[in-house]
Protein backbone atom coordinates (compact mmCIF):
# COMPACT_ATOMS: atom_id res chain seq x y z
CA UNK A 1 0.00 0.00 0.00
CA UNK A 2 1.14 3.53 -0.70
CA UNK A 3 2.72 5.42 2.19
CA UNK A 4 0.26 8.32 2.24
CA UNK A 5 1.99 10.13 5.12
CA UNK A 6 5.16 10.34 3.05
CA UNK A 7 3.27 11.29 -0.13
CA UNK A 8 1.34 14.10 1.56
CA UNK A 9 4.44 15.51 3.25
CA UNK A 10 6.38 15.39 -0.02
CA UNK A 11 3.68 17.50 -1.69
CA UNK A 12 3.02 19.93 1.17
CA UNK A 13 6.46 20.71 2.64
CA UNK A 14 7.76 22.68 -0.38
CA UNK A 15 4.63 24.86 -0.26
CA UNK A 16 4.91 26.07 3.34
CA UNK A 17 7.13 28.47 5.28
CA UNK A 18 7.37 26.17 8.29
CA UNK A 19 7.88 22.62 6.93
CA UNK A 20 8.92 21.35 10.36
CA UNK A 21 5.35 22.04 11.58
CA UNK A 22 3.71 19.75 9.01
CA UNK A 23 2.12 16.81 10.81
CA UNK A 24 -0.26 14.08 9.76
CA UNK A 25 -2.49 11.87 11.84
CA UNK A 26 -4.69 9.14 10.47
CA UNK A 27 -7.77 7.22 11.41
CA UNK A 28 -9.89 4.55 9.80
CA UNK A 29 -13.62 4.19 9.44
CA UNK A 30 -15.81 1.61 7.68
CA UNK A 31 -15.42 3.38 4.33
CA UNK A 32 -12.32 5.57 4.56
CA UNK A 33 -8.70 5.88 5.54
CA UNK A 34 -8.65 9.46 6.81
CA UNK A 35 -5.47 11.54 6.88
CA UNK A 36 -5.59 14.77 8.86
CA UNK A 37 -3.06 17.39 7.76
CA UNK A 38 -1.89 19.93 10.35
CA UNK A 39 0.32 22.91 9.54
CA UNK A 40 1.44 26.11 11.16
CA UNK A 41 -1.42 28.64 11.29
CA UNK A 42 0.60 30.97 9.07
CA UNK A 43 0.76 28.32 6.35
CA UNK A 44 -2.89 27.30 6.08
CA UNK A 45 -3.53 29.82 3.29
CA UNK A 46 -0.65 28.40 1.28
CA UNK A 47 -2.14 24.91 1.54
CA UNK A 48 -5.68 25.96 0.66
CA UNK A 49 -4.79 28.50 -2.04
CA UNK A 50 -7.09 30.93 -3.78
CA UNK A 51 -10.61 29.51 -3.97
CA UNK A 52 -9.25 26.18 -2.67
CA UNK A 53 -7.39 25.33 -5.88
CA UNK A 54 -4.17 24.19 -4.20
CA UNK A 55 -6.07 22.00 -1.72
CA UNK A 56 -8.02 20.44 -4.59
CA UNK A 57 -4.83 19.65 -6.51
CA UNK A 58 -3.24 18.08 -3.42
CA UNK A 59 -6.35 15.94 -2.89
CA UNK A 60 -6.42 14.91 -6.56
CA UNK A 61 -2.84 13.66 -6.37
CA UNK A 62 -3.40 11.83 -3.08
CA UNK A 63 -6.67 10.26 -4.22
CA UNK A 64 -5.11 9.03 -7.46
CA UNK A 65 -2.54 6.88 -5.62
CA UNK A 66 -3.23 3.17 -5.91
CA UNK A 67 -4.70 1.45 -2.89
CA UNK A 68 -5.41 -2.27 -2.54
CA UNK A 69 -8.62 -2.00 -0.57
CA UNK A 70 -12.26 -1.19 -1.12
CA UNK A 71 -11.88 1.72 1.28
CA UNK A 72 -11.15 5.16 -0.07
CA UNK A 73 -8.59 7.69 1.09
CA UNK A 74 -9.78 11.03 2.46
CA UNK A 75 -7.50 14.01 3.13
CA UNK A 76 -8.75 16.48 5.72
CA UNK A 77 -6.89 19.77 5.95
CA UNK A 78 -7.30 20.99 9.50
CA UNK A 79 -7.86 24.67 10.20
CA UNK A 80 -4.24 25.52 10.95
CA UNK A 81 -4.16 24.59 14.62
CA UNK A 82 -1.13 22.47 15.30
CA UNK A 83 -2.00 19.01 16.62
CA UNK A 84 0.00 19.74 19.78
CA UNK A 85 -2.01 22.87 20.65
Amino acid sequence: MTNFDKLIKKIVKPLVEYPEDVAITHSESDRFYEYHLFTNTNDIGRIIGKKGHVAQIIRTIVYSARISSKKRVRLIIEDGKNKNS
